[in-house]
């Protein structure tokens, strides 16, 4: 399964505080059961110092073969633990799907 490899990816690379991995491949026009769309979560002290878009390449370095040749959309929230615990709601919703993708 492609959601427990990030999710495997994700706990190697950032020995996170918090971790989610949510597959939101059904809010999109793509077959049932498809894991082509996903949103994580990554609360990690190793993100201390780091601006935005360097978090944002760490992730993505960490699943480049995912993101190469099976994730067609990822969102990424990412959190130091005090940013984590200052968040009221969480991370933001993902908006619902324009349409597109056509991926399995």
């Amino acid at each position: 399964m492609i959601q427990e490899r990030i999710k495997d990816k994700l706990q190697h690379a950032f020995s996170p505080l918090h971790l989610e991995v949510i597959n939101e491949s059904y809010m999109h026009n793509v077959p049932e059961g498809s894991e082509s769309h996903f949103k994580v979560i990554v609360v990690s002290e190793q993100f201390t110092g780091m601006r935005l878009i360097g978090r944002h390449r760490a992730v993505n370095s960490a699943l480049a073969d995912e993101l190469a040749n099976h994730i067609h959309a990822l969102a990424i929230h990412t959190y130091t633990e005090s940013e984590w615990q200052s968040q009221q709601e969480g991370a933001p919703a993902s908006p619902a799907c324009r349409g597109g993708s056509k991926l399995g």
